[in-house]
């Protein structure tokens, strides 16, 4: 049962409010991306609902930043090179589930996939690199030949200590010295050696750890009762954890680019949630639940996610086959420009080929933003937000970025 509506509407009163909420959103929206612009404000609007009493009252004060702000993520897709990878994690690049090949801790995996590069003058060789679970060993066979190893616990705690703060350069570059401290050696120093190390795994995405990240700062913000950060975090987190329940979000086939089935992204995310969520769907998912496991809870929102890939994939193909062409593609004028999608019944038969796939993803996401927001609440120890005074928010333009390119799918 909804808290703040426990004792006042019966659930078909409920039911009719929010069929009304979902009008004026889908009125209000524009172009698919990601879930939709759609599809991310309804589900951070409903996820508010299912906050206890205790966190309801500020939630629903600001309920309308929530929503609207649902979208700054993907905004901000155009204007950082760093924002995009947060949506995503192309993760059967590296494994198939349930994926015990990737590390769960984000420092780890950035290790386990980099390289290690000696800068000596003009000259660049790359390390070969060995992690065993007790040791990190970097071998070269020029230069004389190099041999350096450490036990991998304290690799790792040095890599969050100096390597970690570089994440955001350009340029993760350390000098000999940081090197010799490490191993124990003179060499870099003595032979003005630097270290370069590249990072092969972010561009793949990032999302699972991203959200664990933002867990902890929103977390932070609770305990430090910073109303705006509260807010804007909260919007933000809603948006990342509503993007690991897409299965394309889970694979580098994003877009059905390797299969043929280019567009798949946004008709599975966008155009059956803007057809079909405000008449078809049922959005009362009961109230939040405090996550004991946080890590292991976001990674099974990403497993959950992939194992619906196949059958994202294969069903669209097989009803593709099935559909003449021109019955599958129609016209739609959106902020005036004229856009080609597929059509209203080509999305129904997709959507009821897939059962409640969509639907049920929708509801999970809607379950786990509540859950999450809930948990950094309590983590932070419980801080009173009835009686908090209304945010006078500063709200700074999102400034696109021409030398930030998006993947396809995102333009469409």
């Amino acid at each position: 049962m909804i808290y703040i509506m426990k004792h006042m509407l019966s659930i078909r009163t409920m039911r009719i409010c929010i069929l009304i909420l979902g009008v004026g959103l889908f009125l209000s929206f524009s172009k698919p991306e990601s879930w939709g612009f759609y599809g991310h404000k309804l589900i951070n609007r409903m996820a508010v609902f299912t906050l206890p009493p205790e966190m309801f009252g500020f939630y629903k004060k600001h309920i309308e930043y929530l929503t609207e702000h649902a979208v700054d993520p993907d905004k901000r897709r155009y204007a950082t090179k760093h924002e995009g990878p947060r949506h995503f994690i192309d993760i059967d690049r590296w494994d198939k589930i349930p994926f015990d090949e990737v590390p769960r801790d984000f420092e780890e995996a950035i290790i386990k996939h980099c390289s290690i590069k000696l800068i000596s003058g003009s000259d660049s060789l790359y390390f070969d690199k060995t992690i065993t679970q007790d040791s990190f060993i970097l071998n070269m066979s020029h230069f004389g030949g190099i041999h350096l190893a450490i036990d991998y616990p304290t690799f790792v705690k040095y890599w969050k200590k100096v390597v970690k703060p570089l994440y955001y350069e350009d340029e993760w570059r350390l000098s000999g010295y940081d090197f010799d401290e490490l191993f124990q050696t003179t060499y870099f120093q003595k032979n003005k050696v630097d270290i370069l190390i590249e990072d092969h795994f972010s561009e793949y995405g990032i999302v699972p750890y991203q959200l664990e990240m933002h867990l902890a700062r929103l977390t932070y913000a609770f305990e430090k009762k910073d109303l705006w950060m509260i807010l804007r975090l909260s919007s933000e987190f809603g948006h990342y954890i509503a993007d690991a329940h897409v299965p394309l979000h889970t694979t580098e086939n994003y877009n059905g680019q390797l299969t043929n089935q280019v567009g798949i992204h946004a008709f599975w995310e966008s155009v059956i949630p803007e057809f079909f969520a405000e008449k078809e769907f049922d959005f009362f998912v009961g109230k939040a639940e405090y996550i004991e496991n946080p890590k292991d809870f976001i990674w099974d929102i990403v497993i959950q996610s992939h194992s619906h890939l196949d059958s994202v994939l294969a069903i669209e193909l097989r009803l593709s086959q099935t559909f003449d062409s021109d019955r599958q593609y129609c016209y739609d004028e959106r902020l005036g420009r004229t856009v080609r999608m597929q059509c209203e019944s080509y999305a129904k038969a997709y959507m009821k080929a897939m059962g409640t796939m969509v639907e049920d993803q929708m509801r999970a996401s809607i379950h786990a933003v509540g859950s999450l927001i809930y948990t950094a609440w309590v983590n932070a120890g419980q801080p009173v937000l009835d009686d908090a005074q209304y945010v006078e928010i500063d709200i700074q333009p999102i400034v696109p970025d021409k030398d930030v390119k998006a993947r396809p799918h995102e333009n469409e």
